[in-house]
């Protein structure tokens, strides 16, 4: 069993695929929390969104992706592309809810969680491709 669990974690797409899910939970349970609490729906979503992009770049920086960055300086240029990226689906994430409570009148929960799948795909393309390159061999 330990030798499956190391090799599915050598890996960097079910790494990404296991973080990106507690991103998600992150995600939809702070928007789950703040729409609770009463908060305007684009609101709560965009503030579940910043939520998940941090804990997101902090995982994705450590565990998925591995990236050599030694100091905070170093952390500098890939947060910036990161961020950048996230903002960049973050519009995709957004856009979506609104157009499936909008347009579809779905539950914005579901709508939420529907778009979760695209963003996700975007999200690690992003990331591979563009953010974090530094640690590759």
């Amino acid at each position: 069993m330990t030798a499956l669990i190391k090799k599915l974690y050598a890996s960097d797409v079910v790494r990404y695929v296991f973080f990106g899910g507690c991103t998600t939970l992150v995600n939809l349970i702070s928007f789950f929390i703040l729409r609770k609490a009463g908060v305007q729906r684009d609101i709560a979503n965009v503030i579940s969104i910043i939520l998940a992009i941090l804990f997101a770049y902090v995982v994705n920086s450590k565990f998925v992706f591995q990236d050599k960055c030694e100091t905070l300086r170093d952390h500098i240029q890939p947060f910036c592309k990161f961020v950048g990226a996230r903002l960049v689906t973050m519009v995709v994430e957004v856009g979506g809810v609104w157009f499936f409570a909008e347009i579809m009148h779905m539950n914005d929960m579901l709508g939420k969680f529907i778009t979760q799948f695209v963003v996700l795909a975007l999200n690690y393309i992003f990331s591979k491709f563009l953010v974090f390159t530094s640690g590759r061999k």
